[in-house]
């Protein structure tokens, strides 16, 4: 919350909600000078729902994302292997600044593959990320998901 706090009022803006999208846990187990060896980290993807105006060109935002997703599935592939699919279907991409509050549609930094099901809920959850008062207004545990 604290970052989300500081990172829309560094843009003029006030804060409405932090979402916690994805955590991500890499580990290494090895050997370095010839001893055993581990290290890890984690790292999370959240949006800061900051009052953002509603963009207007938002056709023109969704248009560009479907001219381009086929040509940005193949780029992000080639830097991170395959775009996740489920019996052969691709996930969907999910905007994490979202489009409709001004979010750039083929940023590579700003799309994240999800599952169909995890999407639908995404998106339900956005509006109320930004809704004064909504349950994203206060912080939650340290690590939401389970290792």
């Amino acid at each position: 919350m604290t970052r989300c706090e500081r990172k829309c009022a560094s843009q003029g803006h006030a804060l409405m909600g932090c979402m916690w999208l994805a955590d991500f846990k890499g580990d290494w187990k090895g050997r370095y000078l010839f001893l055993p060896a581990a290290a890890g980290g984690r790292f999370a993807i959240t949006h800061c729902c900051c009052d953002y105006p509603a963009a207007t060109d938002t056709k023109w935002r969704r248009d560009t994302w479907k001219n381009s997703r086929v040509a940005f599935r193949d780029e992000w592939g080639r830097e991170f292997g395959s775009w996740p699919s489920t019996n052969g279907v691709n996930w969907q991409g999910h905007h994490i600044f979202d489009l409709g509050h001004g979010g750039a549609p083929v940023a590579p930094g700003n799309v994240l593959p999800v599952p169909d099901d995890v999407h639908g809920v995404l998106n339900k959850q956005y509006p109320a990320c930004y809704a004064p008062g909504g349950q994203w207004r206060t912080p939650g545990p340290d690590r939401p998901y389970v290792d």
